[in-house]
């Protein structure tokens, strides 16, 4: 069962630094960069046509002879040039893993040239024996080459975030008093108010003061239709205004912003490890064991049954090569790297991988009502007066004064009735939330509350015969610890709800609602999406409760909610699941979260998470499967039938597996 294990922090770090941290962690290359690896592999690539002229056994194979006096000597100076410069990046990758007590892909890499290279000096002062000097420099030079493509596929699969960092414009155009100033976006402060024309890219996180137009989130959130924005919403940086004009106040700069969160999210989570990372990790440092275990045995074997010492270091060299575990490394990573970033373009942000992997099995989904299942976008359907002194009008104006300090649909809703009304709003003091059950606060010396029914069951207020005349959200009007008013709302099913509740399941989910709203309404939704059922007036503390009552059941439960109120359930659930429009995207207690607020994302979520796990599955089988044939042929187990592989060739069906890992990778489509 998952706890809060979410320790994820929001400073701020550049994307550039992100990279340079992923390919440390992913492919221990000691610092040294994708161009470092490029110029290693021409240079050294110019030193080595040579050495490969020079090697009698090229000669012999292309049927030529090239020989003069010294030619052994030069042979030997352009191979060492390629054993320094060009394997210096596994030598010093060899030692970081012998430091720190991980041996390797690094470490195998060097064993391999090291025995090569000091065998081959030897033999050509003397030693009797045959030269490897031209295995040593193509083994080096294609792994030069697999390094070079594979940390291109790693770096490749962050780019995007790189592209998330361009969209923001380097100039905005601030308002000061009557003119317009174009300023660097860096230096906008919150409070300044920018004019953003047709066409341009919005600089920074706002509120709209003035204007109106239609908005293209689709880069940051998903999302294709472009949004309406008009006076009052949010606007997120980096998105682009397409048809009007608009003046944005600025609330939200640098680190606060809704991009940079999502870039910090993501580094985070591609830089985290899952259980089936560890998995991998694991496997890679049992295949070194092997590696050189079976090298070992393959190095004695041959010495004693031909006494052919060059036969024995050739077949130790190519079985230390072809089990080298870089594609085994580069297996989960990259698709880690991917999907993560795959997600974010998707408007799914990943915190945990671990519970986005674990998505795959997620049994039952419990949803939070308002704002996922419903577009939480209430109107006042009905009002009612339990106290002669008070007209209906009375009774809207006392509960839109208190729900003008809220933040909350229903607050919203009880306020559009009350300007369609033309009521002004009373001053209110000492307003307080009360978590889950509704607000209080004072108007002149009255002391009034805006409550669910759930809080009048709890407070043992007998609730009134009036208020099952009335269907919908029905919340009451206490003043004086005296229940005085009903107002009754409706909450309309978003269209986007039944097509994710359709393909949940046909994925054979159970689903179930969880509502602070009464047993009437809930059934309401509940009946016409086809739920496999629903907890009614249920308070947050309670809402944990049970997700715990359907884990007892051996359901992995997924948990949808906003965050805030749902916190205790999000952090309970196998997979906590928070809703976030626009900013709100830091739910610390969420594994991931949908930008959109739309549950059609979570059967996206959902049928990628098994796409993901499917691919690491196939990296994996495919990183460690072909060993099962590739070190009995390296050994030289058919040597007795002509098939010898030379470690040239076993370093070419080490990258080989390496390249088919980052392509396979590189396939991962979002669902």
């Amino acid at each position: 069962m998952k706890h809060n294990h979410h320790d994820t922090n929001h400073s701020g770090q550049n994307t550039t630094k992100m990279n340079n941290n992923q390919k440390d962690d992913h492919d221990h290359h000691e610092g040294h960069s994708i161009s470092d690896f490029k110029k290693r592999f021409y240079v050294s690539l110019i030193a080595s046509i040579p050495v490969l002229i020079l090697s009698p056994l090229i000669q012999e194979f292309i049927g030529f002879t090239f020989e003069f006096r010294g030619d052994m000597f030069l042979l030997f100076l352009l191979s060492s040039f390629v054993f320094f410069y060009g394997g210096k990046p596994f030598l010093m990758g060899a030692w970081g893993e012998v430091k720190g007590k991980a041996i390797g892909m690094m470490t195998l890499i060097s064993l391999a040239i090291l025995v090569a290279y000091f065998y081959s000096s030897a033999v050509a002062f003397g030693l009797e024996g045959k030269v490897f000097f031209w295995e040593l420099v193509t083994l080096i030079e294609i792994m030069l080459l697999g390094h070079w493509i594979e940390m291109k596929s790693v770096m490749g699969a962050s780019m995007a975030l790189e592209k998330l960092s361009a969209l923001i414009p380097d100039k905005a155009h601030l308002k000061k008093d009557d003119e317009v100033v174009d300023i660097e976006t860096k230096k906008l402060k919150d409070g300044n108010i920018i004019i953003i024309k047709p066409g341009e890219k919005i600089p920074t996180d706002g509120v709209v003061v003035s204007g109106k137009s239609s908005v293209n989130e689709s880069m940051l959130t998903g999302e294709a239709k472009p949004v309406s924005k008009n006076k009052g919403e949010e606007v997120i940086g980096g998105s682009v205004n397409e048809d009007g004009s608009l003046e944005v106040e600025v609330k939200g700069v640098g680190e606060d912003s809704y991009l940079n969160k999502v870039i910090n999210l993501v580094k985070q989570a591609q830089a985290s490890k899952s259980k089936t990372q560890n998995l991998a990790d694991k496997a890679a440092f049992w295949l070194t064991i092997v590696a050189i275990s079976v090298g070992t045995v393959t190095f004695f074997s041959w010495f004693f049954i031909n006494g052919d010492l060059a036969f024995a270091i050739e077949r130790t060299a190519t079985v230390l090569v072809i089990t080298c575990p870089h594609a085994l490394g580069l297996a989960i990573p990259l698709v880690a790297a991917i999907s993560t970033t795959l997600s974010a373009q998707n408007g799914l942000l990943i915190r945990n991988r671990t519970a986005f992997e674990n998505s795959r099995k997620i049994t039952a989904i419990v949803f939070d009502k308002t704002g996922t299942l419903t577009e939480g976008s209430f109107s006042v359907k009905d009002i009612v007066s339990l106290k002669d002194d008070y007209s209906e009008n009375d009774i809207l104006d006392m509960a839109a004064s208190l729900e003008s300090k809220s933040e909350h649909p229903i607050a919203k809703a009880i306020l559009r009735k009350a300007k369609e009304k033309d009521i002004s709003l009373s001053q209110v003091s000492n307003f307080k939330a009360i978590k889950g059950k509704g607000i209080e606060g004072k108007i002149d010396d009255k002391k009034l509350m805006v409550v669910s029914p759930g809080y009048l069951k709890e407070m043992e207020i007998q609730i009134p015969k009036r208020s099952k005349d009335l269907s919908g959200t029905i919340i009451y009007l206490i003043e004086n610890n005296q229940l005085i008013g009903i107002l009754s709302l409706a909450d309309t099913i978003r269209k986007d709800s039944r097509q994710a509740v359709n393909t949940l399941r046909k994925e054979g989910i159970k689903l179930w609602m969880l509502t602070g709203d009464n047993k009437e309404v809930a059934k309401e939704v509940s009946d016409e999406l086809k739920l496999d059922g629903f907890f009614a007036g249920v308070l947050p503390d309670q809402k944990q409760d049970k997700i715990k009552e359907l884990q007892g059941e051996n359901e992995f439960v997924a948990m949808v909610g906003d965050g805030i109120n749902d916190a205790p359930a999000l952090a309970q659930a196998d997979v906590g699941i928070a809703i976030g429009s626009g900013t709100d995207i830091a739910a610390e207690t969420a594994d991931i979260i949908l930008v959109n607020s739309n549950p059609k994302d979570i059967s996206s979520l959902i049928l990628f998470g098994k796409a993901t796990y499917k691919k690491m599955l196939q990296n994996l089988g495919w990183a460690t499967g072909y060993n099962v044939f590739a070190i009995p042929l390296a050994a030289g187990a058919l040597a007795g039938y002509g098939i010898i592989l030379s470690p040239a060739v076993g370093a070419i069906l080490m990258s080989l597996s390496t390249v088919v890992v980052a392509v396979n990778a590189k396939l991962l489509k979002a669902e």
